[in-house]
């Protein structure tokens, strides 16, 4: 009896699909942006936030130190309120995962073949459209009080924010996934953080009248060199030394969020 021999075929069960990082971060931000959307009231009262504080506390530095800020107390104090926002809308990143690790949200993305660096970029960016929703709201309202805006520093003002915005983003994921089974943990982790290195960065008040340990911790604080750096964007100046150590600042940020953020996602996953 002759026997029939089939040669075998290997047959690919899974095949490698090509991610797009640009397309995947667009999916990812489009969907966190949904729920902002759709509650206007909320995207309302965040544009307009910013200027309860220029309004509130700008009065007093220009009472106070108005006379020794270099361009004047807006020029100062407008850029300072912008990486403000960053600063609390970023850092609240893991805030709305703490949520989905509740629902099972959160698996059933990463279950998708969406890149892991999307994940995280998405998130940070879906905080960054109010902020530039938000710049243009200030920048407007402050300019017939004598804020002079130089739109080329501006614009790169604003993409640097963007890019420190996806490292601290990714930083607040990393914390959500951290203290996941005590979620109430990561209010207090963020706020312990987020009020010294805001104070330590100049942004509200100058440091140069403060203690000299003040002045040497700020040197250690990458904040500290994002807010020279906007102050001297807005200012139109784009090719400061300043501005230079903000851009190192932020790259040097956005690459420790990501590499802190992936691995810890992917740790999560195991």
């Amino acid at each position: 009896m002759s026997t029939l021999t089939v040669p075998t075929v290997a047959v690919e069960i899974t095949r490698s699909v090509k991610r797009n990082l640009f397309r995947d971060t667009s999916i990812v931000m489009r969907r966190e942006l949904k729920p902002v959307l759709h509650d206007p009231f909320s995207l309302i009262f965040g544009m307009i936030q910013p200027l309860v504080f220029l309004a509130l506390f700008g009065p007093l530095l220009a009472g106070s130190l108005g006379g020794t800020l270099d361009g004047g107390v807006w020029q100062w104090f407008v850029p300072a309120i912008l990486v403000m926002t960053t600063l609390f809308g970023t850092s609240a990143t893991g805030s709305n995962l703490l949520f989905e690790f509740q629902t099972g949200a959160h698996e059933r993305m990463l279950v998708t073949p969406l890149s892991r660096s999307s994940l995280l970029i998405g998130r940070a960016l879906k905080e960054m459209v109010p902020l530039f929703g938000q710049a243009v709201i200030v920048v407007a309202v402050m300019i017939p009080f004598g804020f002079d805006l130089h739109l080329g520093g501006a614009v790169v003002g604003l993409a640097l924010l963007a890019v420190f915005g996806i490292g601290l983003g990714s930083f607040s994921y990393a914390l959500a996934i951290a203290v996941r089974k005590q979620d109430w943990m990561f209010w207090v982790v963020q706020q312990t953080f987020l009020f010294p290195l805001m104070i330590l960065s100049g942004m509200l008040l100058p440091l140069e009248t403060g203690p000299e340990w003040m002045r040497v911790a700020s040197k250690f604080n990458p904040l500290s060199y994002l807010v020279d750096a906007e102050r001297t964007l807005f200012a139109g100046d784009v090719s400061s030394t300043t501005v230079l150590w903000g851009w190192i600042a932020g790259l040097v940020t956005v690459a420790a969020g990501l590499t802190v953020g992936i691995r810890t996602m992917l740790r999560s996953a195991d």
